[in-house]
């Protein structure tokens, strides 16, 4: 493959002049067995170049436990790319922000109370270290001067808008050519960030997503000469839960694209395919009042969470038309979905009482965080025996994040950190009554100083004032359900229950789950974790990839935090519920 560099006058491709034509496409937010399809189509909207983040937290879930398989095999997702004929940007991080869980940082960072993260903290960097050593050896046959697709490394991730601390990012630039990074490195940072997130010697390169000569002129402001890249062309945006679906008109954000090519500057689309956050992967925001992610990262991107070219494709196409050759081939049809199916969840298994079979408990004094649990995400459930009887208030210094307390079992409220609340009013039963609390991890902040972000009941839990002691933390990181005690059901059960059902499908197809009328809550497909839904809104549904799939019988389970759907059933249709716009 050719290898990148530039001058005063913009980027080269082995001598000739280079307009990198870039879309973010994150292999760890797509299905593998869709990896090919997404980057074919990229070549096809006229790119010459994806990028990628890579996530610390699912390459290293554990301090020294490495992995690179299955949906997180970057290697092979580089391959496909190359086999495409694309170029690839990198991003290893270490913190990626992307809306993704906890900006990428693993979890158990935080096992250390007072552990300072994207700085020069020695526990930081030696982990740091470690990850990248890790990451980078089995990669350095995919950087261009070795004949890969890997053109550029970019060190950090928009630093600015965090310190200003430049010998941490020395460090970190220093560590990726020890790792044997030889392809140019580059910052990126919103205009306003340039002075305090750039390196010297190390391209700088802003995000933006309008204003396209007024923020490439602050880029040349800052760095006189050199190509000039905008790192992040922000044509969409991320949704969180309780707002609306956030769009952006595709004439518009093709003219902003013109404009900013016509300058001769390169682009990189985030995103050219959202994907999405499958599981417990999304992120949050919090400045001021926590903001959960939601499940979709549709992104209102040229390629839509299931694949399918927009009006956004053809817009950028035409434009991207003008600056280079795309190649003489249709626009891809949308691919093919499934018929609607209404399924009956007959089954169900009580997650209190069967709390015991998905995770072990740990006593002491205090609840217990994630963090000190080991865990990374889903529940916790805290639990210990009241002293008396009577009306009491229970209080919870931290709540991080959605809290349900139970009495003996039976559901008494809900504490939300969203709401600010930590405090609840009861009436205690009888002497040695047990308090439950469930506490869901509803996704890490991902931006700006809230990322030291642990979950679960932090600090003191006071019932009428006075300290709560003798708990005990267990885990429910609901990563193995395989064993859950189902059985028919009779009567609807109290409080968060699992649902199971089975659909029978003459073939596999991409589909979309809907969940009309029930509450909130996590649902998987044949073990696959889908990811979160929410009556809040605005997403509706949760997109079922075709490869989850099989002809025949296919399981589906549904947690239902709160009271489940009557008649108890779902539908898979063939279109999304991404919920009302907003522009």
């Amino acid at each position: 493959m050719p290898v990148l560099d530039f001058d005063d006058d913009g980027f080269r491709l082995d001598g000739a002049p280079f307009q990198i034509l870039s879309g973010g496409l994150h292999y760890f937010r797509v299905h593998p067995a869709q990896w090919a399809d997404r980057l074919h189509k990229a070549r096809l909207m006229g790119l010459n170049t994806v990028e990628t983040y890579v996530p610390w937290n699912l390459h290293e879930p554990r301090p020294g436990s490495f992995r690179m398989d299955g949906g997180l095999d970057l290697p092979a997702f580089l391959d496909l790319a190359a086999a495409e004929g694309l170029h690839v940007l990198l991003r290893p991080g270490p913190y990626i922000c992307a809306e993704w869980e906890g900006g990428g940082l693993p979890s158990w960072l935080l096992a250390d109370p007072d552990i300072a993260l994207r700085s020069r903290d020695p526990r930081f960097l030696t982990a740091l270290d470690r990850y990248l050593a890790e990451l980078l050896t089995p990669l350095r046959p995919y950087l261009a001067t070795r004949g890969g697709p890997v053109l550029a490394v970019q060190v950090e991730n928009e630093y600015g808008a965090y310190g200003d601390d430049t010998a941490y990012l020395e460090h970190l630039a220093a560590t990726l050519r020890r790792c044997g990074v030889d392809v140019p490195l580059f910052t990126c940072d919103q205009p306003a960030d340039l002075e305090r997130g750039a390196l010297p010697g190390v391209l700088a390169t802003a995000n933006f997503g309008s204003r396209s000569a007024q923020s490439l002129a602050a880029l040349r402001a800052h760095q006189p000469t050199g190509p000039l890249l905008c790192a992040e062309f922000w044509n969409g945006w991320f949704d969180r839960w309780g707002a609306h679906h956030v769009i952006r008109d595709p004439a518009q954000a093709a003219q902003e694209l013109d404009e900013l090519l016509a300058t001769g500057a390169s682009v990189n689309f985030y995103m050219f395919h959202g994907g999405t956050n499958f599981g417990f992967t999304n992120g949050a925001n919090d400045k001021h009042t926590y903001r959960p992610t939601v499940t979709s990262y549709d992104y209102d991107a040229p390629l839509d969470e299931a694949g399918d070219p927009t009006e956004k494709f053809t817009a950028f196409r035409r434009v991207l038309a003008k600056y280079a050759p795309v190649p003489d081939e249709p626009v891809p049809a949308p691919g093919a979905k499934l018929a609607p199916h209404t399924i009956a969840l007959t089954d169900s298994a009580a997650l209190l009482a069967c709390a015991g079979d998905l995770g072990d408990a740990a006593a002491s004094e205090r609840p217990l965080t994630m963090e000190e649990l080991g865990q990374d995400f889903g529940f916790v459930l805290y639990e210990t025996a009241l002293p008396a009887p009577g009306p009491v208030l229970l209080e919870v210094e931290q709540v991080r994040d959605r809290a349900q307390v139970f009495l003996d079992g039976r559901p008494v409220g809900v504490l939300e950190r969203e709401n600010h609340e930590r405090a609840i009013a009861f009436t205690v039963p009888r002497a040695g009554t047990v308090l439950s609390v469930l506490v869901e991890n509803q996704g890490r902040v991902n931006y700006g100083p809230g990322i030291h972000d642990r979950k679960g009941l932090l600090g003191a839990v006071l019932l009428d004032g006075a300290a709560l002691t003798g708990w005990t933390s267990r885990p429910l990181p609901l990563t193995a359900l395989a064993h859950l005690p189902f059985t028919a059901t009779t009567t609807a059960p109290t409080g968060p229950a699992f649902h199971r059902g089975t659909v029978d499908l003459a073939e596999a197809a991409d589909t979309f789950l809907h969940l009309d009328g029930w509450t909130k809550g996590n649902a998987w497909i044949n073990g696959f974790a889908l990811g979160r839904y929410w009556s809040r809104g605005p997403q509706g549904s949760l997109y079922v990839p075709k490869p989850v799939l099989r002809a025949g019988a296919n399981e589906i389970v549904v947690l239902e935090l709160h009271a489940a759907h009557r008649p108890r059933t779902v539908e898979l249709r063939p279109t999304p519920d991404l919920g009302p716009t907003e522009q």
